[in-house]
């Protein structure tokens, strides 16, 4: 099994870096924005609850709504200012998501990049006598020209999956926080009507 995958990487040749880099990246953004777009960091319960009911707001002082609300009650006489903010936040909850759709591009590229640099040294080794391969050595390269398709794939197919599963995370959050922002803006705007 090792011997396998050690095969596989080295028929990778020098392109390895570049999936490496690619596979590395995509794990990172992967796990970093699953953490951060927890619903603790974004909308905690109790502070959403608060705001539906019309309470006073307690906890979730470090997440995303949290800081709208902030600049809500600074700004409670511009909601076109609030709803700038709120898009901000939302562009910040995106924050690496465009680099996994560049790794779900690139990566399989990359590989078959590998896969066509392979087979051309397959092919460079044909005698000049014969015209023909050694069938073991030829088909053993062949073999390891294509282990840089896998190996893009393999990148490939995670980075997409997580990418359409973090981007619709976001998308849910969007629609929960464009409903709670008119509740704020809601009660900005009774509040300043209250006291004129």
């Amino acid at each position: 099994m090792i011997f396998a995958l050690l095969d596989v990487l080295k028929g990778a040749d020098i392109l390895i870096y570049p999936l490496g880099l690619c596979s590395v990246a995509m794990v990172f953004i992967i796990c970093e924005r699953a953490y951060a777009l927890r619903r603790d960091a974004v909308m905690p319960d109790d502070l959403v609850e608060a705001i539906v009911d019309g309470r006073a707001y307690a906890g979730g002082r470090d997440s995303v709504l949290a800081r709208i609300i902030e600049f809500a009650e600074r700004h409670a006489d511009d909601s076109d200012a609030v709803k700038a903010f709120a898009r901000l936040e939302l562009n910040r909850m995106e924050r690496g998501l465009p680099y996994l759709d560049i790794i779900y591009a690139a990566a399989p590229l990359l590989g078959l990049t590998g896969t066509v640099w392979s087979l051309l040294r397959v092919f460079s080794s044909l005698t000049s006598d014969t015209g023909l391969p050694d069938p073991v050595a030829f088909s053993s390269g062949v073999a390891l020209a294509l282990s840089a398709t896998l190996l893009g794939l393999t990148i490939a197919i995670p980075a997409l999956v997580g990418g359409g599963w973090l981007q619709r995370r976001v998308e849910n959050y969007a629609a929960q926080l464009d409903v709670i922002l008119e509740r704020i803006l809601g009660a900005a705007d009774d509040e300043a009507s209250s006291k004129s």
